[in-house]
């Protein structure tokens, strides 16, 4: 694009009409944004640029912005709820937290204004969700997120969007193809229709699995990037309540230069996977805007198209909505069901609370809700525990849990420092201002102190990503940390906390043998042992942290064992009981 615009010319760009009494202002629109010289103005003149094709898709759609207000080399960070300083002529949706109390005050992209002052915020990608207020159990469609493994490239994965299509053409289903303006591809079925998360989000899972088994070289279902090796995996996960798809004609923020999430026809696909180049097709922001223009809005018949699931997946509704019990199993030879949104935080407790008899300890069950904070930020504690070895439990707060790693020598302080940390299971909400005792000869036994508590900002990654940039807010922790997922020669999943940003004040011994709830020392907890918890793990099991202690030493040079594959076989599929997921077959009947 050209140099970047002036103020006052994108002001004038950014409203929906010269009488418009939203006013939009700019700043910084200088500042390079991407190594290739792409700017901060020529990023919001885009989106100006592109609104009447990028707006319908957005439209009525809660919307995360990934930020990044120092260029893409900078720090990002996901913005869910709308800051405190949005204007009062922007709309916002508050949706309900799952598993918790309170809501998240999303903002409607539903105006170029609302546009411009989200990408003036350095929002350089929109990632909406599939489903519009106020039916936000009801998707507008199904995305199928194709990405590439390691050996694998966008090629790959148009090969499996035309395996995809044959399996969508045999159910009587129209489907759209994009780029994901990064390495893959996008396929979007549209629906339009009351079905509900409840039916999409199985059906996915068993198209993407019924791939996997006919194509097992080339296709996968699982997120485990160790499976992904020269193969697609086909993300059917993104069809949940919770999570949101980069929008069409979004820009993303993957690479050196600016590319699009452009739309493409199947027979622009088809002559791309013959048509023997080796760089894959891309859009420029100005490639777009041509493209746009001169073919208009190719993903218009995602919004308008109306389509229904074949009537197996409309009956599995039918009685989910009657009754919320967990998903049933099915045979290797048969897709598994998936459990509705809102049963994710039980199942992932399931390994707290196998290691605890709650007729004999006083441990919570998990089963108390707790009200979020309003401002979107979520709680952290840090437990030092003097157990057979002493080590610092490093907790945050996460869909409805506590994600927990034992971190043997305690956070960082200075830049370059990497810390080993291990990951163990969730733990329930109320652990947070856990502090006492654990008798010995028990699972943990010993002492928990809270060492530090507050709350916590995500500036960028994700648990499914193995990395989380963290700004914690604690009584001893304030700053920027960085704890991220390696390879480990232990069966566990091992990370690495290290500080970043600018260093952290060390704690002075006496701070560090103190509770920032009590002021008490590990000695004076362990003396007054007013807070006693037992549990049933078995002596002969050794603690995580225990594990983690003795792996820390080892240290992470071999790569840890190979997961098991999927069974995979012609075992003839057992009748199907009420309320799962049927297998679908490629000769299945055109759906009416």
């Amino acid at each position: 694009m050209n140099a970047a615009p002036q103020n006052g010319s994108l002001i004038g760009m950014a409203r929906s009409s010269p009488t418009s009494p939203r006013p939009v202002s700019f700043s910084n629109l200088d500042k390079v944004y991407f190594p290739s010289g792409f700017t901060k103005g020529e990023m919001i003149r885009y989106y100006v640029e592109a609104a009447p094709f990028i707006l319908p898709h957005l439209r009525d759609r809660p919307v995360t912005l990934i930020r990044f207000p120092d260029g893409v080399k900078g720090e990002s960070f996901y913005e869910k709820n709308a800051p405190k300083h949005t204007p009062e002529w922007i709309t916002t949706y508050e949706v309900p937290r799952r598993h918790q109390e309170g809501n998240i005050n999303y903002i409607l992209v539903n105006n170029a204004e609302t546009l411009a002052w989200c990408a003036n915020l350095g929002a350089i990608e929109f990632h909406p969700f599939l489903h519009k207020v106020p039916e936000i159990d009801c998707p507008s469609h199904i995305a199928f997120d194709l990405d590439p493994g390691e050996g694998a490239d966008l090629f790959t994965c148009i090969e499996v969007a035309g395996l995809l299509k044959e399996v969508f053409d045999g159910l009587g289903l129209d489907s759209w193809p994009k780029l994901s303006g990064s390495k893959g591809l996008q396929i979007y079925v549209p629906l339009n229709t009351s079905t509900t998360y409840a039916a999409t989000q199985p059906f996915a899972k068993s198209v993407a699995e019924l791939l996997e088994r006919q194509h097992p070289k080339l296709v996968v279902s699982a997120m485990s990037k160790a499976l992904r090796k020269n193969k697609v995996m086909i993300d059917w996960s993104q069809n949940s309540q919770s999570k949101t798809t980069v929008a069409v004609y979004a820009m993303r923020a993957k690479r050196d230069t600016p590319f699009i999430s452009m739309p493409l026809t199947w027979a622009e696909l088809r002559r791309e996977s013959t048509a023997g180049r080796k760089e894959p097709i891309s859009f420029s922001p100005e490639a777009a805007l041509r493209r746009m223009q001169q073919r208009g809005d190719l993903f218009e018949p995602v919004l308008t198209t109306r389509q229904h699931l074949p009537e197996a997946f409309r009956e599995l509704q039918s009685a989910r909505s009657r009754r919320r019990s967990p998903a049933p199993e099915m045979s290797a030879s048969a897709p598994r069901s998936v459990a509705p949104p809102n049963e994710s935080a039980s199942s992932s407790l399931s390994r707290y609370a196998a290691k605890r008899n709650f007729s004999r300890t006083a441990e919570p069950k998990g089963s108390a809700r707790r009200a979020a904070r309003a401002d979107g930020e979520r709680r952290f504690v840090i437990q030092k525990h003097a157990a057979s070895h002493l080590h610092y439990d490093f907790r945050l707060e996460m869909d409805g849990t506590l994600k927990s790693w034992a971190v043997p020598k305690g956070p960082p302080y200075a830049l370059g420092v990497k810390r080993a940390a291990f990951e163990v299971e969730d733990h329930p909400l109320d652990y947070l201002e856990f502090e006492g005792t654990i008798p010995q000869g028990e699972y943990g036994g010993g002492t928990v102190m809270v060492w530090d508590i507050g709350t916590y900002e995500l500036l960028g990654g994700s648990m499914e990503k193995g990395d989380l940039k963290l700004r914690l807010k604690g009584k001893k922790l304030r700053g920027e940390w960085h704890i991220f997922r390696i390879k480990s020669e232990s069966a566990k999943p091992m990370w690495l906390l290290a500080k970043s940003g600018t260093p952290a004040k060390p704690i002075s011994a006496r701070q560090d043998d103190a509770s920032v709830l009590t002021r008490r020392s590990l000695a004076r907890i362990a003396s007054d042992n007013n807070a006693q918890w037992k549990n049933n793990r078995s002596n002969a099991e050794s603690t995580d942290a225990q594990s983690a202690h003795a792996v820390a030493k080892r240290g992470t040079q071999r790569k840890p064992p190979a997961q098991s594959g999927v069974k995979r076989g012609a075992t003839k599929s057992p009748k199907r009981a009420p309320g799962k997921p049927p297998t679908i077959k490629r000769s299945a009947a055109k759906a009416k």
